[in-house]
């Protein structure tokens, strides 16, 4: 017996396993994608603080032209002019840059939240059942929503905030160190790494507080949709204050957490201002000093105010901005952390589509289990021939769903193997597999969209005929035809609206449509009433005629016909035959076959005596 190892899950990638330099490590590629417009755009932003910096320069210009004594009028009157038109081109200029820097980011920008969106959407589609089994729905899509809209959020704080403030800095600083005395430089320098250290500390000790808020946020989401989905239990138990408690328990976490950080920021501002305030008063003294030694004129003086200006507002948005930042990348470390995620089951890299031949379903002495331990399946081996019917039956917990599962292989076996028409399916791709099987669950679960909309997604893009053939086949084309709204009807969030029969038949349409080699009813009659039952095996029955088909029942009467019964007992195949053959065996099948019957018989005589 050939045996494969089970890849074992790869363990849940944490927030803090990333650190900052990996997260834009993970968006830069994503942005390089337009190189060009982003060297554009970098060009851009530095003919910007170009003019921006060179506004002070032409006013200190414009001032020392003014104090030219009257023996030379002529100059008084041209000087003035071109420095008046020099400001206006400036001024124009800077606009003109920042708003053309804009223009060529700004698809880079949304495209980069459209790829990082769209990539973590198929990356959760590919990850194994077992991954979503174990998610926080609520938690998990308020971490994806925060975290697509910090991408956009970090590109402009960094390359329309952060980098112009720096390229300005530097154009300043070598501005006063060529021009004036060095005190001006080393003010402006001391001042400025005394903020920036000051701003990067506090801020890395207040970013546990927003991750905590992250956190609490999430739980408290994950709370209210869980509660929203469960409505109808919420109701049936009359837990409405309970829920509405537990809610509040996560929002009372919050708030504090919030307090908490909106006191650090309270600090931080305080202490920011004090620096900023420090440093101009400083520099604004020793230019008047340098005013009232002749060493400097008035042009300089208002030259070094408006250096100290233009860099005093930016900067003092610049622990906003690194707030952000951080926040951003707080709020992105979650979003790349499922991106983190490998997938339980993949493809391997020689993997080919499946090429059905009459489709023969074979389990090859499987094992398998959850967790290692707790086996579930022990030695599994049959086959169902192409065009037949094989049922599997047994208790609750006997491994029936489990083989569904397999044969999708939404999981990995242990040991053994699965192959359809000879072909094991760990050779092939997922997709084609998945193509040819098709299935009917027990638990039905719809699109909220409308009845049309959750047939066709058995086949998207197929016809409106096509569509209500399928309706047809399942029987219940008349019940949505005498539907106000007919197939344009809504079914509310998972189906809610339509009763549990309703919701089945509407499945079994949806699989009849997708037209598969392979068909798989999980109890699929179990929401039918008798009589609704009734009406729809014969349609089961001719759906499968020409189909290789697993049923897993619990209701024996529906299997009853097939050609191979399979009976599973805690993981293992205990019985094997023919409805009559097992009937005269007298063993675990039989018992179950005399309890149901004497079930039906008590059922029967009570709706009698009624």
């Amino acid at each position: 017996m050939r045996r494969y190892p089970n890849s074992p899950p790869a363990p849940a990638s944490t927030a803090s396993s990333r650190s900052d330099f990996s997260t834009l490590k993970t968006l830069i590629p994503y942005l390089w994608v337009y190189k060009w417009r982003v060297l554009l755009a970098l060009g851009c932003l530095v003919g910007a603080k170009l003019a921006n910096v060179g506004v002070p320069v032409v006013m200190k210009q414009l001032i020392d032209s003014l104090t030219i004594t009257p023996s030379h009028p002529q100059a008084l009157l041209v000087l003035p002019l071109g420095a008046l038109v020099a400001y206006g081109i400036l001024r124009v200029s800077t606009t003109v840059f920042t708003e053309l820097r804009e223009f060529l980011f700004a698809r880079v920008t949304q495209r980069a939240v459209r790829t990082i969106a769209l990539q973590v959407f198929r990356h959760l589609h590919a990850l194994s059942l077992r991954f979503h089994l174990n998610r926080q729905t609520g938690g998990m899509t308020r971490d994806i929503e925060r975290g697509t809209r910090a991408v956009g959020s970090l590109i402009s704080y960094t390359l329309f905030n952060i980098l112009p403030t720096l390229v300005e800095i530097t154009l300043v600083l070598g501005y006063l160190v060529t021009h004036y005395d060095i005190w001006f430089s080393v003010i402006t320098f001391v001042a400025l790494a005394s903020y920036i250290t000051f701003t990067i500390i506090i801020t890395n000790w207040r970013t546990h507080f927003r991750r905590t808020m992250n956190e609490l946020d999430s739980k408290a989401n994950t709370k209210a949709i869980d509660s929203l989905i469960n409505y109808e239990t919420v109701k049936y138990f009359g837990n409405e204050e309970y829920e509405a408690k537990r809610y509040d328990e996560g929002l009372q976490h919050y708030e504090s957490a919030a307090v908490k950080s909106q006191t650090s920021l309270s600090l931080l501002n305080t202490g920011q201002s004090m620096i900023i305030a420090i440093a101009v008063t400083l520099i604004l003294w020793r230019a008047t000093v340098g005013v009232i030694d002749g060493k400097m004129t008035l042009g300089d003086l208002v030259l070094v105010n408006a250096f100290m200006i233009q860099l005093y507002i930016p900067l003092n948005f610049l622990g906003v901005i690194y707030r952000e930042i951080k926040q951003s990348l707080a709020d992105m470390e979650k979003l790349f952390s499922l991106l983190d995620q490998n997938r339980e089951i993949a493809d391997a890299p020689e993997a080919r589509p499946l090429v059905t031949h009459g489709a023969e379903v074979r389990f090859n002495h499987v094992d398998f289990s959850y967790d290692p331990k707790r086996q579930i399946l022990f030695d599994v081996d049959f086959a169902i021939a192409p065009g037949t019917t094989t049922a599997v039956v047994g208790h609750s917990g006997s491994g029936k769903s489990t083989l569904s599962r397999l044969l999708f292989r939404f999981y990995e076996v242990n040991a053994g193997g699965i192959t359809i028409d000879g072909q094991d399916l760990r050779t092939l791709t997922q997709d084609s597999v998945r193509h040819a099987i098709g299935i009917v669950p027990q638990d039905t679960v719809l699109f909220n969209d409308t009845i049309e909309y959750n047939i066709a997604y058995g086949k998207p893009g197929a016809s409106h005929e096509e569509i209500v053939a399928a309706a047809r086949a399942a029987s219940i084309h008349d019940f949505i035809d005498s539907l106000p709204d007919g197939y344009k009807t809504m079914v509310g969030e998972r189906g809610l609206k339509l009763s549990g029969g309703e919701k089945q038949r509407v499945a079994i349409a949806r699989t009849l449509l997708k037209n598969p080699a392979v068909l798989i009813f999980d109890e699929a009659t179990s929401a039918l009433d008798s009589k609704a039952e009734q009406a729809i095996q014969a349609e089961l029955k001719e759906i499968s005629r020409t189909r290789t088909t697993m049923v897993i029942a619990h209701r024996l009467s529906t299997v009853a016909d097939a050609q191979q019964i399979i009976v599973l007992d805690r993981g293992r195949i205990v019985e094997r035959g023919t409805h009559q053959s097992l009937l005269a065996a007298d063993g675990l099948y039989a018992q179950m076959w005399e309890r149901q019957q004497a079930r039906a018989d008590e059922e029967l005589t009570e709706g009698v005596d009624q």
